[in-house]
């Protein structure tokens, strides 16, 4: 099967990478620590090997906290049934996030230290990194805990939306100005990321165990954080840039109609999936929310790698993905229909699965559909000599 038209390949040959970042943390620190850093690395590794190895850092937390941690309650003074998470596993994943961090900085500059840079390397950068999100804030959610000094399940699930639609904005902006304004908050969040798993390495989750402004949780304070960074600072800055480039005349210059197409199918899916895990019948978001967030966030990353493809293959991105019609007959016959409510944690793992397999069939076939196109390996530079 083949995902990619004759058009988007043609398109990928004709793509320049052009992206903006006036970060202060980004330029003077993290920069500097990543140019000194990719020295280190031999120039027969390939850039996407660092990017995929980086990637894989993340998962690997993702399945530790998820044996150790399913359900969040470890963190949960009120459920004492449940032990709490070893403080080498908190180390661990501070490391792990340190690790995947750093080569995803480094992984662009080392491409261009040994002269393989292209589109294949920032499809399959960005694509992953679409991915991570749900990765990193699912283990995130583990130093809170879903009861006391925390938030709920569901207001978590809109923490993640609120993470993931900053990621989609970031992209849509691209796709309609041809520049990557990358975010002041992605290079600190991660950095306040790893602090967080550090601090509860040495002094246990019971550390954020405290309330600040009167009767503000700690894990209440986190989630205002999430809303205010995103309402005051990404979205208007996105939405100010892509009106730049239409008043002088610099981006795309699509129809209203054809800038907004991308959005269909992600603001479809984010109302679907928040109809769901409201009108559960049985609640769902309460008895599997690892489930759920693993699942929103797998369909997420394929919606936004489809956008990603459009945006640098200068393609009309698809108007709705292809998961939303049969799900949204799903859910309509799971709260409607009470019969149906028995077979609802079923279906929600059937529709994980077959997101994650889909997924992982994508991206495979778009990375193999690209190396052949290009005749280039995705994971060994090949001798230019030979």
């Amino acid at each position: 099967m083949k995902y990619l038209t004759k058009e988007q390949l043609s398109g990928f040959e004709h793509y320049k990478y052009s992206s903006i970042d006036t970060s202060p943390l980004s330029i003077y620190v993290m920069h500097p620590f990543w140019n000194t850093v990719v020295k280190l690395c031999p120039r027969w590794v390939a850039p996407n090997l660092l990017t995929f190895v980086g990637f894989l850092f993340t998962v690997l937390n993702f399945f530790l906290f998820s044996y150790l941690d399913y359900n969040f309650y470890a963190s949960s003074a009120d459920h004492p049934e449940v032990p709490p998470l070893p403080r080498w596993l908190w180390a661990v994943a501070a490391l792990n996030l340190f690790l995947a961090y750093t080569l995803d900085g480094i992984d662009g500059k080392q491409a261009r230290r040994t002269q393989t840079s292209g589109p294949l390397g920032e499809l399959f950068d960005h694509g992953l990194d679409s991915y991570t999100t749900v990765f990193i804030v699912t283990c995130m959610y583990s130093a809170f805990g879903r009861t006391d000094h925390s938030v709920s399940p569901i207001r978590m699930y809109f923490c993640f939306w609120n993470i993931f639609l900053n990621f989609f904005i970031s992209h849509w902006e691209k796709y309609n100005t041809g520049v990557l304004f990358l975010p002041w908050g992605y290079d600190a969040s991660m950095l306040a990321t790893m602090a967080t798993f550090t601090v509860t390495a040495f002094y246990s989750h019971t550390i954020w165990n405290f309330d600040v402004f009167g009767s503000v949780t700690c894990g209440q304070l986190f989630e205002l954080v999430f809303y205010v960074s995103a309402i005051l600072f990404n979205v208007p800055v996105s939405v100010y840039n892509v009106y730049l480039s239409y008043r002088d005349k610099t981006g795309k210059m699509r129809t209203p109609l054809e800038a907004f197409r991308p959005c269909f199918s992600v603001v479809g899916f984010l109302g679907l999936c928040s109809f769901w895990v409201v009108y559960s019948p049985n609640n769902v978001i309460e008895i599997d929310p690892r489930a759920i967030y693993f699942m929103t966030g797998t369909i997420f990353s394929n919606i936004c790698c489809r956008l990603i493809v459009s945006q640098m293959s200068n393609t009309r991105c698809e108007a709705l993905h292809w998961i939303i019609p049969p799900l949204s007959i799903m859910v309509l016959v799971l709260v409607y229909v009470p019969a149906a409510a028995a077979f609802e944690l079923p279906l929600l793992y059937a529709v994980t699965f077959l997101a994650t397999i889909t997924q992982i069939h994508y991206g495979t076939c778009v990375v193999q559909e690209m190396c052949h196109h290009f005749k280039i390996e995705c994971f060994r530079i090949k001798d230019k000599s030979a």
